[in-house]
């Protein structure tokens, strides 16, 4: 059990340092402005490291389902809070829709390692 807790962990690490990272890209001005890039370059490298990590135990396909899917949707809503990107009802379809799918890889797929 603690191994499977772990492993989530180090997934929602990487999710969050690709989140952070992504996040920074704009304020880094085109890698113009030096903490902002430095930041976007740390928070890549985290990010796959843990990713990495993550796909020695889980199947890479589902990981970055997760990765990617709950990334997507977080970014978004940091933009729609932070830089004041507009959501319409299509946008937020799209991000309940992902987020549908990666709560139904981790509730039915056996191919999460339940």
């Amino acid at each position: 059990m603690e191994a499977r807790m772990t492993q989530w962990l180090v997934l929602a690490l990487a999710i969050v340092a690709e989140v952070v990272a992504t996040s920074m890209l704009k304020a880094s001005d085109g890698f113009t402005k030096a903490w902002p890039s430095v930041i976007v370059v740390l928070g890549y490298g985290i990010s796959f490291y843990c990713l990495s990590l993550t796909v020695r135990v889980m199947p890479i396909g589902i990981v970055y389902a997760i990765w990617s899917g709950v990334g997507v949707t977080l970014i978004t809503l940091f933009a729609w809070l932070f830089y004041k990107q507009v959501l319409d009802l299509p946008a937020l379809l799209g991000m309940g829709m992902i987020v549908g799918g990666v709560i139904v890889l981790n509730i039915f797929s056996k191919s999460v390692g339940h």
